[in-house]
């Protein structure tokens, strides 16, 4: 079964790379608490306000 698991993140100026690694640490938790072997996709889009970029969506897609 196909499955989508989608994880969100607020990003901070001058902190973004140490959010993105927290952000990589929390979904290769969920791949390996959750036993999945098969990822199907993975993709990032940003969030905005006042033209300025203040977190960020990622999507795992992923197979059971």
């Amino acid at each position: 079964m196909i499955k989508v698991k989608t994880f969100g993140e607020p990003l901070e100026p001058f902190r973004a790379r140490k959010e993105l690694d927290e952000l990589d640490s929390r979904i290769n938790q969920f791949i390996s608490e959750n036993g999945i072997k098969k990822v199907i996709s993975v993709s990032d889009s940003v969030t905005h306000e006042d033209g300025s970029t203040i977190g960020l969506i990622r999507v795992l897609v992923y197979e059971e």
